[in-house]
């Protein structure tokens, strides 16, 4: 496999991942019986996973339309995203 194809799948795994972080977190935010603070906080993840897929959709698309890509960003990128799914995930909503 060579760098080029392997960046593309590490973007898109980040953007996979990021986009499923916002849906998650969005759906905790519209939870009833949260506290203010904690739907915020819920609000705050969702907002930060969707620009953040949003920006590697953005490098996806370069790499794709033009073929300029960096490896190690992307890597980092999709190695991130997956802890912050694991992370996520692992939050409780509890109700206030």
């Amino acid at each position: 496999m060579n760098p080029y194809l392997f960046a593309v799948l590490g973007l898109l795994l980040a953007a996979i991942a990021q986009t499923s972080i916002a849906w998650l977190a969005t759906e905790r935010f519209l939870q009833k019986g949260l506290g203010r603070r904690q739907s915020l906080g819920w609000l705050a993840i969702a907002l930060g996973a969707g620009f953040l897929a949003l920006q590697h959709g953005y490098a996806l698309e370069l790499a794709l339309r033009t073929g300029l890509y960096d490896l190690r960003q992307a890597v980092l990128a999709a190695v991130v995203a997956l802890l912050f799914v694991l992370g996520t995930y692992g939050l409780k909503p509890t109700a206030a």
